[in-house]
């Protein structure tokens, strides 16, 4: 298993009636994307979730969340949470809305030529 189907059918179900939402395979998981963004993400059995870079350190204050090391490098602007950090809904739709955040109030990406 490439990353817990468990959790994707959590997020989808979340997710039910919000428009826009994509799914790609990506970083070896799936990502969910809104407007052409990734917000969140599955790596293994670990929720990723994108966030603005000034909620990062609230995030990382949650003792479920680490830097996202995926490169072996820790990248701004994402986090890593353990399985304990999202078991229940609301704890989940939590991380979510952070990612949702990222994606409402960030600029618009730039269009490639």
């Amino acid at each position: 298993m490439a990353y817990d189907e468990k959790l994707a059918d959590r997020i989808r179900e979340s997710m039910k009636g919000k428009r826009g939402v994509i799914e790609k395979k990506m970083f070896g998981g799936v990502t969910f994307m809104l407007k052409d963004k990734m917000f969140c993400g599955i790596v293994k059995d670990e929720l990723m979730i994108r966030l603005m870079e000034n909620r990062e350190e609230e995030a990382l204050n949650n003792p479920h969340a680490r830097p996202m090391d995926f490169t072996g490098r820790p990248m701004k602007g994402f986090v890593f949470v353990a399985p304990d950090g999202f078991k229940s809904k609301k704890a989940l739709e939590a991380w979510i809305e952070l990612g949702i955040e990222y994606v409402m109030k960030s600029p618009p990406k730039k269009r490639k030529k």
